[in-house]
């Protein structure tokens, strides 16, 4: 059995102040995305980078709605978010080639949620061996790339795919 373990995001998960305000609740002006990673705005909801990634490529995708409760998501709200996974999905095969995902969400903090209050779905690809010693033993992870490489590649996607659907 392969565990995901990501013990460097302890810091995050018991720091995070809900004072501070939502990280997923985004302003309508899409001035700072390229600084807060937003890959693309959907009518529902967004696909953002997680900025601690369990690999690169690591993706969420969160309605725009302050929402936790799953069971209060709309259908347009759900419908949106399969089809921005797909998106994701597909844009995650071609820049990165995995050999597989994990999609899901932990909904409330004993389930794992660093932000339990606004939920949102992972969409992280897979790789034979992409959990390694570094990270269990050096609470380290080895990521290949900035995140602002990543969002370049991963933007350039979904700009190219919304050109051309067939893509």
């Amino acid at each position: 059995m392969d565990y995901l373990w990501t013990p460097w995001r302890y810091n995050y998960i018991s720091t995070v102040d809900a004072a501070e305000g939502c990280p997923f609740c985004l302003e309508d002006s899409v001035s700072n995305d390229e600084e807060r990673f937003v890959i693309f705005r959907g009518v529902q909801n967004f696909v953002i980078l997680n900025i601690y990634p369990y690999t690169s490529g690591h993706i969420l995708i969160s309605p725009y709605q302050h929402i936790s409760n799953f069971s209060d998501c709309t259908p347009e709200m759900i419908g949106e978010m399969m089809l921005l996974a797909q998106q994701c999905k597909l844009a995650l095969e071609s820049c990165y080639k995995p050999y597989g995902f994990n999609l899901g969400m932990n909904l409330g903090r004993c389930a794992g949620a660093g932000v339990d209050q606004h939920l949102h779905l992972h969409v992280v690809p897979r790789w034979q061996g992409d959990s390694n010693f570094m990270t269990i033993t050096g609470e380290t992870r080895i990521l290949p790339e900035s995140l602002e490489t990543t969002y370049q590649k991963l933007t350039r996607h979904f700009r190219e795919s919304r050109q051309n659907p067939n893509a």
